[in-house]
């Protein structure tokens, strides 16, 4: 495998590859996986045994129709089966999401789900994409985010609660206000595909409000919260026309018979389920711990069931990921092709405290120790280029002024943009491709983009002030590039101030008021951003409106006018939510709702 570790990453189409392919690779047996985020403490040995005892069976025959299994799991969360669709994993829904209710437009906050970003890219829908701040630990500030939905004239708007992959976590009552606020719009997606594991409240989940809302749909995971990726089977609740509208769409065998096996056999391993959960919490914050002891490694807090670390200046997450796969057996996550992310970051799912001793002492002799390869952290001044290790991401991201930000940074250069450093010598970028080859300044002042991505650029949100040449975050203590202008669009509505007395927008005046902030104990030092004022999630007037961009965006463009991938990287300005301590184990299964309710 050594020989050929960089290959398997590169050959598939996914983010790292599958863990049948590693096996083939070796002696048999996979690696330590800290990569693919699933319950290490679910299902239970006596549960595996009965589904090894009755494999025969369930692989042999059909399985029941999907709507047999959907409703047996509502009946398991207490959810009427006409607000639900199940399907082949959440990937599947999100795409039946995206070619049915998805229009032309759709907002999203990255880092995130990659789905989310390439899946309306590949159908010619405009991708709107909000930067997610380093400098305030990734923290989604919903006030920010509603401002570029109305700037850009966005018609779908998508949250993930926890974010993936930084675990960020948004509050109920702030997830409630802002879909309240944006009831204009074709569609809101909560996807809530890690809520299970968070404990920063006992009732996160808004599925319930949801199901009264005419425009929202609620995402949730099976494979992740019950240790069963490979089973391939999740759900979304919304209210009965958006729920049919989409299961009308679904095969009546979508699902596999180890899908309907499972769903029949949870009723009665509840207890476990909640008790697996909490020891997952447990372990999260063990690791956190042992992960912030290393010198020089960042670790994020975190309401999902993995921690995203920012490496020490000068480690390059590829040289990272392979050494530890080749050298130690273990499996990490590198997010390089994560649009807003950069090879400088991993994401590490939570395991048990045996694995993740292993884990952290391979950590320190890849990062820090010596062999005859050396250790995979230069002297500090050297930097690093961008690769995501997947040559299918690496060939988008270029499309969309990602990795060839250098080439761009040249032509700008020779046209005198001011604000862009000179580009290294040739040969050392990613070549441009053709289709991006003409420029055209932005005519605020910022990065230049794309010709095909010219006509709304004056609509721009910002423009990445603090990117290298290279289109990633500089480290810490090196020389910082001037950074770009950011221009302020003369559209966009200004925010309220904080101290402003809180109200909704019309026409929700009254029906929602804002409940008391949940009391929380941080897991770091960090306050909890006081909540935006709701004016700021209000639609402009209309004369400051501007017109929707006609027609889809060309296909390798992921936002007309609005922020390219590398645009993404670098900028600065949000303020981190804390994580906060855990509720006790549950004693039966617990609701949709969240995890402090029990049946």
């Amino acid at each position: 495998m050594a020989d050929n570790v960089t290959s398997l990453f590169r050959s598939t189409a996914a983010h790292s590859p599958s863990m049948a392919a590693l096996a083939r690779e070796s002696d048999g047996a996979g690696p330590v996986d800290f990569c693919i985020p699933c319950n290490p403490y679910f299902p239970t040995p006596a549960m595996f045994d009965d589904m090894a005892g009755r494999l025969r069976e369930i692989i042999t025959y059909y399985p029941s129709s999907a709507d047999t299994i959907t409703a047996e799991l509502c009946s398991l969360l207490r959810l009427p089966p006409q607000c639900v669709a199940m399907g082949n994993g959440s990937t599947e829904l999100i795409t039946w999401i995206d070619h049915l209710l998805v229009r032309e437009s759709l907002a999203v906050p990255v880092p995130t789900f990659g789905r989310w970003t390439d899946q309306p890219m590949e159908t010619g829908k405009r991708v709107d994409m909000f930067p997610l701040q380093e400098s305030g630990g990734f923290a989604l500030d919903l006030a920010q985010y509603a401002e570029l939905i109305r700037a850009r004239g966005t018609r779908v708007a998508v949250i993930c609660n926890p974010n993936n992959p930084d675990g960020g976590f948004l509050h109920k009552h702030a997830v409630v206000q802002f879909m309240d606020a944006m009831a204009d719009l074709d569609l809101v997606v909560i996807d809530e595909s890690f809520l299970e594991f968070a404990d920063a409240e006992n009732e996160p989940s808004v599925v319930q409000e949801a199901m009264l809302r005419p425009n929202v749909i609620v995402l949730r995971s099976l494979g992740k919260n019950f240790g069963l990726h490979g089973i391939r089977f999740g759900y979304l609740v919304a209210n009965p026309a958006l729920a049919g509208k989409v299961r009308a769409m679904l095969p009546k065998w979508n699902l596999n018979s180890f899908a309907e096996h499972v769903v029949f056999m949870l009723k009665e391993h509840g207890a476990e389920y909640a008790q697996s959960l909490h020891q997952v919490r447990r372990d999260r914050m063990d690791m956190s711990g042992q992960l912030s002891s290393l010198p020089g490694l960042t670790v994020y807090p975190s309401q999902g069931n993995f921690l995203f670390v920012r490496l020490p200046v000068g480690a390059e997450g590829t040289v990272v990921r392979d050494r530890m796969l080749t050298e130690h057996r273990i499996l990490v996550r590198e997010c390089g092709n994560k649009i807003g992310s950069s090879s400088r970051f991993l994401r590490l799912v939570v395991r048990p405290q045996v694995d993740v001793r292993r884990l952290v002492s391979g950590l320190e002799q890849v990062l820090y120790g010596t062999s005859r390869r050396g250790a995979a952290v230069p002297e500090q001044a050297s930097g690093t280029g961008y690769s995501s290790g997947t040559a299918a991401v690496d060939r988008l991201v270029s499309e969309t002024n990602g990795s060839g930000m250098r080439g761009l940074a040249a032509q700008a250069l020779g046209a005198g943009v001011p604000g862009i450093a000179p580009a290294p010598a040739a040969g050392t970028g990613v070549p441009l491709p053709a289709a991006a080859a003409t420029v055209t300044a932005d005519p605020g002042g910022g990065m230049p983009v794309p010709a095909a991505a010219a006509a709304g650029a004056g609509a721009g949100v910002g423009t990445g002030a603090g990117m290298g040449a290279q289109g990633m975050p500089q480290p810490v203590a090196q020389p910082v590039p001037q950074p770009v202008p950011q221009p302020v669009p003369q559209q966009m509505p200004q925010p309220v101030p904080q101290s402003a007395p809180r109200q909704f927008p019309e026409p929700f005046p009254e029906a929602f008021p804002q409940p008391a902030p949940v009391p929380s104990q941080p897991l770091v030092p960090a306050a909890q951003p006081p909540m935006p004022a709701a004016a700021a999630y209000a639609a402009p007037a209309p004369a400051a409106q501007p017109p929707p961009p006609a027609g889809p965006t060309p296909p390798g463009v992921p936002a007309r006018g609005g922020l390219t991938a590398a645009q993404v990287r670098g900028t600065d300005g949000l303020s981190m939510a804390p994580a906060t301590g855990w509720p006790g184990a549950q004693a039966a299964w617990p609701s949709a709702a969240g995890m402090g309710q029990t049946g």
